[in-house]
């Protein structure tokens, strides 16, 4: 273990990463790895200097799972929580009972430019050709100050970016015109409110029916939606009591994004899958887990990761793992990508 940094997420939380001798695993080489928290890395007393054993949690996010204390270097130091942001110098505080610590200050650069690139993300306005390094140009040269500040751009702006042409900034424009078109239940996820994903987006979105309508909801209307419980509803409430997310709002509005749903419809789709819970495992050939969890959602369906009792069918397809063990052994009905594709076109 060469160091522990700190990297501040859209949100202002503060997450230590441990930076490695480059090592493989699992096919791919390895050079950070998460640390969680800093309770977490108090409880493990991870050390700079240290040599760690760390594993692909779900086979993605390479993490530290444990160290090896003979090895420990005789002038190793504990580890020692930082006081201020890292990007900002923001003094950093812990929330109530959160075990994380946060910089509470919404225009740090690094949190601006997490909200940006979770705004324009593929499940939220989906705007291509924003990646990392445009994002961060935008943010230096002071032509984005928030995700409203998108839909201003001009083509001038964008052609004196670095490496972006004539084509590239012509094809970004178009991009941002045709998120115009998102559905709310989009914009609401790429707000990026804390503690909503985009299950809970759908249900403000289908609920609410308007930004308007969730602006102005307390949190005990919006803990009367099923499935939205006092956490989500006192996040969304919070939010919307900021003034600087209201004139983000408001950008959204003047550039004409989609702020409510369209007027009912003449009769409410059918919802055979009402009440049913899904888990996906293994790869599917025919659709992408997107798809997949947007047919059942659809049909009035919910997808969740973890099996138990409650769970109605596993859709199984190759190299299904540890989650279809689990359901053969609750006795859960297993579907194969055939069978599910039957089940969602009845």
């Amino acid at each position: 273990l060469n160091d522990i940094i700190f990297q501040v997420g859209r949100t202002g939380v503060v997450t230590p990463v441990a930076v490695l001798e480059p090592v493989l695993v699992a096919g791919s080489t390895i050079s950070r790895a998460t640390l969680h928290n800093e309770e977490e890395v108090r409880r493990k007393d991870i050390r700079i200097g240290d040599t760690v054993n760390i594993e692909k949690g779900g086979d993605v996010i390479p993490k530290v799972v444990s160290i090896n204390i003979d090895n420990r270097p005789a002038d190793s130091m504990p580890f020692e929580t930082p006081r201020n942001c890292p990007v900002c110098e923001t003094p950093l505080v812990r929330i109530g009972e959160e075990v994380a610590i946060r910089c509470t200050n919404t225009t740090c650069p690094a949190q601006v430019q997490g909200r940006v690139e979770h705004f324009v993300g593929r499940n939220a306005m989906d705007i291509e050709g924003f990646g990392p390094a445009v994002t961060e140009q935008l943010l230096q040269e002071g032509l984005v100050r928030n995700v409203g500040d998108l839909y201003t751009l001009t083509h001038e702006q964008l052609t004196s970016l670095e490496r972006m042409g004539e084509r590239s900034a012509d094809n970004l424009l178009r991009s941002i015109e045709e998120s115009k078109q998102r559905s709310l239940d989009r914009v609401i996820f790429g707000l990026g409110i804390q503690h909503v994903g985009e299950r809970a987006a759908r249900l403000l979105a289908e609920n609410m029916r308007s930004i308007e309508a969730l602006k102005g909801a307390s949190s005990e209307q919006l803990e009367s939606i099923q499935e939205i419980g006092p956490t989500i509803a006192q996040s969304v409430a919070s939010f919307f009591g900021n003034q600087q997310n209201c004139e983000v709002v408001d950008k959204l509005r003047e550039a004409c994004i989609a702020m409510e749903l369209p007027g009912a419809e003449a009769s409410a789709p059918e919802q055979p899958m009402a009440g049913q819970i899904f888990v996906l495992t293994g790869a599917l050939e025919r659709f992408t887990r997107d798809e997949a969890v947007a047919h059942i959602e659809a049909l009035g369906g919910r997808v969740t990761s973890n099996v138990s009792k409650k769970t109605n069918y596993v859709v199984a397809g190759e190299n299904a793992g540890s989650k279809l063990k689990k359901g053969l052994a609750l006795e859960v009905p297993v579907l194969t990508e055939d069978e599910f594709g039957k089940l969602i076109n009845k």
